[in-house]
């Protein structure tokens, strides 16, 4: 199967559903690549829960800044009018609900909204951190991830069995294979990547699958 958007692609599609004016969270890893792709005419502040809010894409190999990472700790950018604030801060805006979106990162998501995305059972590492209240203080969870994981399971998935991060939370899911919203119990399938058929996302998902 050659269909579905790369990496590039999501974010690109990410990026265009965000509201112009909008606060946003970008959760580490694939999520920080949504930065590149918002249209020159439209202004959206990004936040990072480790005390930026005005973040802009990866700096560039060379203009690296040390004292400007993410949460991930990789070397961003600033965009004009940009402050950095004490974590306390930040996670007081997240926490009194004062962030619009947040687009997150994911390991599993129920038909019911539930968000897995910190841990696997088999592997020992790790910790929650800022992503539970995230998903609970963000007015609105964006999920961006694969499909399937590198074994070809479905992560859209009638019951999490991973740890939740949240439960309930998750609005939309954004997949390298279509756009998803979680309606009571369904996954609804709002738009497929191109090349990708129904019988296609059917097959690569577990939970109750509907089509708009």
């Amino acid at each position: 199967m050659s269909g579905g958007w790369t990496e590039d692609e999501l974010a690109h599609r990410v990026a265009q559903a965000l509201p112009d004016g909008a606060y946003v969270n970008l959760g580490i890893g694939l999520p920080t690549k949504v930065a590149r792709h918002v249209p020159a005419h439209r202004e959206i502040m990004f936040h990072s829960e480790n005390g930026i809010i005005g973040m802009g894409p990866d700096a560039q190999p060379g203009m690296e800044d040390p004292d400007v990472v993410n949460a991930g700790k990789k070397h961003v950018t600033l965009v004009r009018g940009a402050s950095i604030v004490h974590q306390a801060d930040s996670f007081s805006l997240i926490r009194g609900g004062r962030l619009d979106i947040t687009v997150l990162g994911g390991l599993q998501v129920s038909v019911h909204g539930d968000l897995a995305n910190w841990k696997v059972p088999s592997v020992d590492v790790g910790g929650v951190g800022g992503a539970m209240d995230l998903a609970a203080g963000a007015r609105k969870v964006y999920i961006m991830m694969r499909h399937v994981d590198k074994h070809g399971r479905p992560k859209l998935v009638t019951v999490c069995t991973y740890p939740l991060t949240a439960s309930r939370c998750v609005a939309t899911v954004f997949t390298d294979l279509g756009v998803f919203d979680c309606r009571e119990g369904v996954f609804l399938a709002r738009e497929l990547a191109p090349g990708v058929s129904k019988e296609h996302i059917t097959r690569s998902t577990e939970g109750r699958l509907e089509f708009e």
